[in-house]
């Protein structure tokens, strides 16, 4: 199953807390999926956004029903892929790991430190194993037109282009001590949810960029509240129209056809020979990596 865009490419949208909506889509049809890897978060919604089509899942699922670690992400990944999309746009809350990054803030961040355990976060596994390259996590040329997008759209919020996103597993918020700690890495800010998105994405050969809106210092500034859901909502609120005129400014500009090297991530990535690849995992992969199996 696919929708058609004319060549331009479909793009696919990751809403997070706060986003549980994509106001502006026209045409909308909802289009459930079932995956080889089971149910999205929600019937995935397809529309037409500032000339291009759209496919939106809420990752928490309508209502915000799904801990970070209960997000089938595998399955959102995939209903992407089966709908047509090539390129991933990941809109998500995240508490600031520096000074400079302030609550309103926009963040595209490059880089990711995975601190998570609980959740699946390859394709692989189950009798066909496969390693894709990982060193540089977003692609360049999504991130480019989504940085330019938020620029326009920023009014008085300052857009930060690159940075690192630790992820951890949630969904308790960080103690002191382990903010201190995530702060001594260097990173930038933190969140539940962006790695585990990107690794997919990557094997999947999706392009993929992280919007990261600050709302909160955490816990680790002395002069600051320590972040709670309640105030984590307020400020994305304020954020939800931006970020939603981000996209709505980014997506004429995003390059068609790919230039980049996303779409072939997984050329060389398989490494069980062919023949030991069971029936099972060949049906389950088809849809990614079948053009690899013949």
């Amino acid at each position: 199953m696919q929708t058609g865009d004319g060549g331009a490419g479909v793009i696919g949208v990751f809403g997070g807390s706060g986003l549980y909506e994509f106001a502006g889509l026209e045409d909308v049809q909802e289009m459930p999926v079932t995956t080889p890897f089971g149910l999205p978060s929600a019937p995935p919604l397809v529309g037409r956004f500032a000339g291009r089509t759209v496919v939106f899942i809420p990752r928490h699922g309508r209502g915000h029903r799904l801990l970070p670690s209960e997000v089938n992400y595998r399955a959102n990944v995939c209903a992407l892929k089966m709908l047509g999309a090539t390129q991933v746009i990941s809109v998500s809350a995240v508490g600031s790991m520096r000074e400079e990054i302030r609550p309103g803030d926009f963040v595209l961040v490059d880089q990711f430190v995975d601190r998570t355990f609980r959740r699946a976060s390859t394709f692989f596994g189950d009798g066909c194993v496969g390693h894709v390259a990982f060193a540089d996590p977003v692609c360049p040329e999504l991130t480019d037109a989504v940085v330019a997008g938020a620029r326009a759209a920023a009014g008085n919020r300052t857009v930060h282009r690159g940075g690192a996103y630790v992820c951890i597993e949630g969904p308790q918020f960080s103690t002191r001590a382990e903010s201190q700690i995530y702060r001594s890495y260097g990173v930038s800010v933190i969140g539940m949810t962006g790695v585990t998105e990107a690794k997919l994405c990557r094997e999947a050969e999706l392009c993929f960029a992280l919007v990261a809106l600050a709302t909160d210092y955490d816990c680790w500034h002395p002069e600051e509240a320590s972040v709670t859901a309640g105030a984590v909502l307020e400020v994305m609120k304020a954020n939800v129209a931006a970020a939603q005129e981000t996209l709505r400014r980014a997506l004429p500009g995003l390059p068609t056809p790919r230039r980049c090297a996303c779409g072939s991530a997984a050329r060389q990535a398989v490494l069980t020979s062919k023949e030991s690849i069971s029936p099972e995992s060949r049906e389950r992969l088809r849809g990614l990596y079948g053009r690899y199996f013949e």
